[in-house]
């Protein structure tokens, strides 16, 4: 056996798609024996986070530096779930949204699978064997899944209203879900245990909201009786677009208030920070913007976003509904709303 192994090419697309994970079938399958699997794990090269599963990448999965942090994680788990549970396990729920390309499940979803047999089988590494009413099921690849809208059902009751209204407008904005399909889920949902905190999501949902820490911190604003007067607005000074920003709000003296949710999209980059920076000043000069930066993780807080934005409308006298959203385009010289 030669001192340094290198995975066979044929195992490339699985381990991308499986965020690094391999199963022992897997490995016999591309030719991976049982010395070569000790090995690697015996000199540190590969992990084995649980009987049967193999991970490729020895450093932890927290400490991993990439881009796609997150949709890493949520894949690495996912298949964590599957392999676990072997070749027949359906992925359920949470799960199976991470499968659908589904975005808003909070870092810590809950993992779950059901059976094929539908035999019973005990949770193993905190992952939990479903026993659900007979629901379809699709292919996506060469595993088994809960169809969307069934995958969506079994997930939102399980989770927090945020990353629950996360998931929603996800599912509106990429997948094609209409007000007609939305209607539907929610009667899907309807029958579930815990449902009930959800139904008032539903009528929140908004297509433009563009990440999970956008829709967390809109939903903190309803909380607060202060909802936002449009989504996604385009503002432009001497006839030019200079800003897109994530939250708006017209006040009585015909200012705005602006709300930016940094550190997801396009302001996570430090490049788009320095960008940033000159247009911001560019609105601030103009007299006629308010404007406030929130992080994601400002929302974790008492109150949410929505309590600190709440007190600042209050200080301008702004009342709800008086300016009818439009479309978002907002001119500066002079100040006017137009599509």
């Amino acid at each position: 056996m030669p001192k340094t192994y290198v995975i066979p090419p044929a195992a490339g697309p699985l381990l991308r798609r499986q965020a690094g994970l391999l199963s022992t079938v897997q490995c016999e399958e591309l030719g991976i024996g049982r010395e070569v699997r000790r090995r690697m794990v015996g000199q540190r090269r590969w992990t084995s986070p649980a009987r049967g599963v193999y991970d490729t990448d020895p450093v932890p999965l927290d400490s991993r530096i990439r881009d796609d942090w997150f949709d890493h994680a949520a894949r690495w788990r996912t298949w964590f779930a599957l392999l676990v549970h072997g070749d027949d396990a359906v992925a359920t729920g949470c799960c199976a949204l991470v499968l659908h390309g589904v975005s808003g499940l909070p870092r810590d979803f809950p993992l779950e699978v059901a059976r094929e047999d539908r035999s019973p089988r005990r949770t193993r590494h905190d992952v939990v064997v479903v026993d659900y009413p007979p629901f379809p099921t699709e292919s996506i690849g060469d595993r088994t899944a809960a169809r969307l809208e069934h995958a969506a059902a079994q997930a939102l009751p399980r989770l927090s209203r945020p990353s629950a209204l996360a998931v929603l407008d996800d599912l509106a904005r990429r997948h094609g879900f209409t007000p007609t399909r939305l209607a539907e889920l929610h009667d899907l949902v309807r029958r579930r245990h815990g449902a009930a905190p959800l139904h008032e999501l539903f009528g929140l949902v908004d297509a433009r909201s563009e990440s999970p820490a956008e829709s967390a911190a809109r939903l903190s604003c309803h909380d607060n009786e202060v909802p936002p007067d449009d989504l996604q607005a385009r503002i432009v000074v001497d006839g030019a677009v200079v800003a897109r920003v994530d939250l708006v709000w017209r006040l009585p003296d015909g200012r705005w208030l602006v709300v930016e949710i940094d550190g997801v999209g396009p302001h996570s980059t430090a490049q788009a920070l320095v960008r940033d920076a000159p247009r911001q000043n560019q609105l601030l000069a103009s007299g006629q913007v308010i404007m406030l930066r929130f992080k994601p993780a400002d929302n974790d807080r008492p109150g949410g976003v929505g309590a600190k934005i709440a007190k600042v409308l209050a200080g301008h006298g702004w009342q709800p509904a008086r300016y009818a959203a439009s479309g978002a385009l907002i001119n500066l010289t002079p100040v006017t709303i137009a599509r």
